[in-house]
């Protein structure tokens, strides 16, 4: 079966299983820019911009309504439980998410990733804006639980598409751009939600009807990657290197806490130091906002290196930014701070985007992207919760900081330690071009 994926994948593929195995021609292939399909199409701007597009739905989901959650609120507020409702109605989807990516990514290498993304994408809209007419608080939280599953196939769907078009420093380089375009998606999430708010709660809902507009041009000019194997013949599922994907979801659900950590706490250590100002919070958030894209966008000229170099090097960066925003209650060193865990978060998703799955095969791809997007959410989700747990268990919020940020450190030698003999990079060097597989 090996050799017929080795044949019929769209592109070729670095052993999943060992980094001896790599060869020349592979590496050749894996520095190729474009995939081409069989129809002799190759994937281009257009094809990037739905599946960014697509990659931002997931934020769409949470960032949009949170600026109404107090208006919510007031509304059911004789609503039985509504205190704890209206916070899951924002929490929901992101937990859901998480959960059920892993076995998104199942189906998208079981099924037609082109065809699973559309459904996800129509039930969106329709889940998403329940809401809209929706007049029980327990229904829209339920319709919520929907939206989050619809956002764990949208992700993973998108995100594995960007790998099986494009493969090498171009593939390296699109997936540290979903992961900017996530982060500055958020920051204009959250003002749209903000201005549609001034006219009720629901309003911000009708943005969820968006995701119609993008059916069509998926439609057409989206495809699905050809399969090994004869056509028609349902061939058995391709084992996932298990230690490698374990590994690598584990360290991104940490890194999941280390980025979201700033995001959800910077206003609470600005308070902390008597910056009570909105704008200046904002242009603080902002900056940091800056930082990570600036971290983003440079990780494909870094990503000639190893996983072990680089995941330590940036945990380390992660550890020195947080050790430097807890340090002193001066605003500058805590802005200066902020910038350093911005940059090294904003290049270390993408690294452990690229690391999970760059040694993955056509046929594993969307299970190894399903365990990583649902890792890095987990992270994200729990995060808040870590934090208050370790400000409970140490006394206040700079000594939870000191405390993940000894966890940043032990991190980062612990990577350094486990990847010792992968010297590999995340993207091979260019090598001699190698004519692309014929696919059936």
């Amino acid at each position: 079966m090996t050799d017929a994926i080795d044949r019929d994948r769209p592109q070729t593929e670095l052993s999943p299983t060992s980094t001896d195995q790599a060869t020349a021609a592979d590496q050749a292939t894996a520095a190729d820019e474009t995939v081409p399909t069989p129809a002799g199409r190759a994937a281009g701007h257009a094809q990037l911009a739905l599946l960014l597009t697509g990659i931002c739905m997931p934020v769409l989901g949470t960032a949009l309504i949170a600026p109404v959650l107090p208006q919510m609120q007031r509304h059911f507020a004789d609503t039985p439980g509504s205190d704890v409702l209206v916070p899951m109605v924002l929490a929901l989807p992101g937990l859901l998410l998480a959960l059920s990516a892993p076995l998104a990514g199942f189906f998208a290498d079981r099924t037609n990733r082109k065809m699973l993304l559309l459904i996800a994408m129509g039930l969106y809209a329709v889940v998403g804006s329940a809401p809209l007419y929706l007049g029980s608080l327990t229904a829209i939280a339920v319709s919520r639980v929907l939206l989050g599953a619809c956002e764990g196939v949208i992700m993973t769907c998108c995100t594995t598409l960007i790998g099986d078009y494009w493969s090498g420093a171009r593939r390296a380089k699109y997936l540290s751009l979903s992961t900017l375009v996530t982060a500055l998606a958020a920051t204009v999430f959250l003002a749209i939600g903000g201005v549609l708010g001034v006219s009720g709660w629901r309003t911000p809902f009708w943005m969820y009807v968006l995701p119609l507009l993008l059916l069509v041009p998926m439609a057409g000019l989206l495809w699905q990657p050809p399969r090994a194997g004869a056509p028609g013949v349902r061939t058995p599922l391709e084992p996932l290197p298990r230690r490698q994907v374990a590994v690598s979801s584990l360290v991104t659900l940490f890194g999941g806490v280390f980025f979201f950590v700033l995001v959800v706490e910077l206003p609470f250590i600005l308070d902390g130091i008597g910056i009570r100002s909105t704008a200046t919070v904002g242009l603080v958030s902002a900056v940091m906002a800056l930082a990570t894209a600036a971290g983003s966008a440079l990780f494909p000229r870094l990503s000639g290196h190893p996983a072990r170099v680089l995941v330590p090097v940036e945990f380390v960066g992660v550890a020195l930014g947080l050790a430097t925003v807890f340090a002193t209650g001066a605003l500058p060193v805590v802005v200066a701070g902020s910038m350093i865990t911005g940059f090294s978060t904003g290049l270390l998703l993408p690294t452990l985007l690229v690391w999970a799955v760059h040694r993955l095969s056509y046929a594993q791809r969307g299970r190894g992207t399903g365990w990583w997007g649902g890792s890095l959410t987990l992270g994200q989700f729990f995060c808040p919760l870590i934090v208050a747990a370790l400000s409970a268990a140490a006394g206040g919020l700079r000594p939870a900081l000191a405390a993940l940020t000894a966890v940043a450190v032990l991190l980062a030698a612990a990577v350094l330690w486990g990847l010792r003999r992968q010297s590999d990079p995340l993207i091979p060097p260019a090598a001699e071009p190698v004519a692309s597989p014929v696919a059936h």
